[in-house]
């Protein structure tokens, strides 16, 4: 079993250890041999020349840290792929220079305006890695106490999910006549009967993989029955067709759950740091933004966008889903 904690602290290991094999390889050819030296005779972590100009390991070693789920039997196949793909670029590049299209104005933003990204985002990497201290051996047990579903009570569950664009009194009306059928087959002929379209889906998935804020509602939905989550155009139903525990261990769930924690703890710091940043500055709004200066939501801030709700077969398990969570899920603990 996995969760997307344990599994990103994977990933990352896993993209570390396939750096070896690119690292290890440009070393030995720079120790053997004159193909691995330069014209002054030093070892040389070039990997290409294109019309002169280099193409280094360093290069390759950072797009191959970008590579999601990378095994190490796959960075050597990956490194040359890469290393043609830059290749590639670097011939791109060269026309588009020789055409000065480097002083497009056009270019011109766009290479600013990815500079100032990349700045505003180290800066606040930077800050937050510095500043956001890392969780305790009681957070994070508190944590996994805190989500019982999630751990020492997962399930595994197998769903089908029917998304229904009718919303309104229609649509409570038929929530209605769904929480009152028993079991799959049931359920099905009365959503077909009610003459609505809808989309049906069918997904065996474990409670990390599904977006956060739904895993505690869900874990009170019995096996037959329907976890809706409603919103203004329509509802979504996930019908538990069955269910099976595999909980999970505090001391297997550990070191992903310190990694999710110190990842939240930074995210929550970049946010304070920004909104200091906001408070401590002068910012005029001009032109046509004058008027309604809140209108639009800081990207320091979370989203205000609204939310919808889930409603189980329960009425006491009727909450709402927080935005962030909505957005994130948990990928596999094993």
């Amino acid at each position: 079993m996995t969760t997307r904690l344990q599994a990103t602290a994977r990933q990352r290991t896993l993209r570390s250890m396939a750096l070896l094999p690119v690292v290890v390889a440009a070393a030995l050819a720079a120790g053997c041999g004159d193909k691995g030296k330069s014209a002054e005779g030093k070892a040389t972590q070039a990997a290409a020349r294109v019309d002169g100009s280099e193409i280094t390991v360093h290069q390759i070693n950072q797009l191959l840290e970008r590579q999601q789920g990378l095994k190490p039997e796959q960075a050597e196949a990956a490194s040359h792929q890469i290393l043609e793909s830059l290749i590639d670029q670097q011939l791109a590049v060269a026309k588009a220079e020789e055409q000065k299209l480097d002083r497009d104005p056009q270019v011109v933003q766009l290479l600013e305006a990815t500079r100032r990204s990349i700045l505003a985002r180290t800066y606040l990497d930077k800050a937050a890695t510095a500043g956001a201290g890392a969780p305790t051996a009681d957070d994070i047990r508190k944590y996994y106490d805190e989500k019982p579903a999630l751990f020492s009570q997962r399930k595994v569950y197998a769903l089908q999910e029917f998304t229904v664009p009718v919303g309104g009194e229609q649509g409570k009306a038929l929530i209605e006549q769904l929480k009152a059928t028993r079991g799959p087959a049931q359920f099905v002929e009365v959503i077909k009967a009610s003459g609505v379209k809808f989309n049906a889906n069918q997904i065996t998935q474990a409670a990390e993989g599904l977006p956060l804020g739904i895993i505690d509602p869900l874990s009170k939905v019995s096996d037959g029955e329907a976890l809706y989550i409603t919103g203004n155009d329509g509802f979504k139903a996930l019908l538990v067709v069955a269910s099976r525990s595999q909980p999970v261990a505090f001391e297997q769930a550990k070191p992903a759950i310190e990694q999710y924690l110190t990842a939240e703890r930074r995210r929550e710091f970049a946010l304070k740091e920004m909104k200091g940043l906001r408070e401590a500055a002068k910012v005029e709004y001009l032109g046509k933004f004058v008027n309604k200066p809140t209108a639009a939501t800081s990207a320091s801030s979370p989203a205000s966008a609204p939310t919808p709700a889930p409603v189980s077969n329960e009425p006491a398990a009727s909450t709402s889903i927080d935005p962030a969570a909505l957005s994130k899920g948990l990928s596999g603990l094993k």
